[in-house]
């Protein structure tokens, strides 16, 4: 599985964006679906994930309610929806795939990668 990560740029606090992830390959649809952030100075860390059938989903709670995980398996693409940013959102944001769907996973369990996209809030 190959991930494409677009849609990330430049916005004020409190603004929206929409990243989308598009994966090629086969069999997106047995892969849980995960967005990653890193900040510039910290470690990457889990976002949100996105259950195969689309049905379930995780948050981190400093975007629950915030950040809406999504996937349309027939265009083989994963979205994240984020409204009300913050400046503290700053960070370049990875997409990844996963055989199964870990509620709180590591960076190990993740099996592909996108090449990350990078947000930056502005206050």
């Amino acid at each position: 599985v190959q991930l494409q990560a677009s849609g990330g740029g430049l916005v004020q606090a409190g603004g929206s964006l929409r990243l989308s992830c598009a994966a090629s390959g086969h069999s997106f649809s047995t892969y849980g679906m995960y967005w990653f952030r890193q900040a510039p100075g910290k470690e990457r860390e889990f976002v949100a994930v996105v259950s195969r059938s689309g049905g379930v989903t995780y948050y981190r709670d400093f975007v629950r309610g915030r950040f809406t995980i999504s996937r349309d398996n027939a265009k083989n693409t994963v979205y994240l929806q984020m409204n009300r940013l913050k400046p503290e959102d700053t960070a370049v944001y990875y997409c990844g795939a996963a055989r199964y769907t870990y509620s709180r996973p590591t960076e190990g369990e993740i099996d592909y990668w996108g090449q990350g996209t990078l947000v930056t809030v502005s206050s």
